[in-house]
């Protein structure tokens, strides 16, 4: 990935919005929150006025003018320039077209399941199922109703996160049924080990010796 003189994402959604036209920070962040850009770019609202700053300092920004209403203090407009424009297209291209594996809580998770029994981790997929299922069906509702009032074309990102929580929700019941029905082939070395309290450091060696496989023999 290119490395990028304001890389927070919020500087693209700034971008993005004053492709508009002209306008102060407030009206800025009424729109990001409107058109629910936290749940994308994972915005931090009080970086708006570190990420404006730095846009500015890097020339993908400029003030324009200012305004005031009342007794409230004066607020900078900005408009984007022909720098920002170039690198809000060009950013948008790398994140379309790069594969970047992410950071992710749930598979942290996985990677140490192990130190919990079968059946807690069989009863916490099934929970995860559960609230897979409800995200889902609020998720299918909300793009429904946008799309009574929005070209398909600015909703294809819920669609996308649509599509990732279907996929994780069928992975997550198949490999909680696996493992209630017994399928699984790491099942009765890992009751074992609880079982038997063994620790992690023995089961390493034990699987460097290959006293515990998953091959049938």
């Amino acid at each position: 990935m290119k490395q990028r003189k304001v890389s927070n994402l919020m500087a693209l959604s700034v971008l993005a919005t004053l492709l508009e036209g002209p306008m102060h920070r407030y009206e800025l962040a009424a729109k990001l929150r409107e058109r629910g850009k936290e749940g994308q770019m994972d915005i931090k609202w009080g970086s708006l006025y570190t990420v404006v700053q730095n846009l500015e300092k890097h020339g993908f920004l400029e003030a324009v003018g200012t305004e005031r209403e009342g007794s409230r203090p004066e607020r900078t407009i900005y408009r984007i320039t022909d720098a920002g424009r170039a690198e809000a297209h060009d950013w948008i291209r790398e994140l379309i077209a790069t594969v970047e594996p992410e950071p992710n809580r749930f598979v942290a998770g996985l990677s140490v399941a192990g130190m919990l029994t079968p059946d807690e981790l069989i009863a916490l997929l099934g929970q995860r199922v559960e609230r897979l299922t409800e995200l889902i069906a609020t998720s299918e509702a909300q793009l429904a109703e946008a799309l009574r009032f929005l070209p398909r074309l600015f909703l294809v990102e819920e669609e996308f996160r649509l599509a990732m929580l279907r996929a994780e929700t069928d992975w997550v019941r198949a490999l909680r049924d696996e493992l209630a029905s017994g399928a699984h082939p790491s099942t009765d070395w890992w009751r074992r080990m609880h079982v038997e309290n063994i620790s992690p450091a023995r089961i390493a060696e034990m699987i460097e010796r290959g006293e515990i496989t998953d091959r049938a023999d």
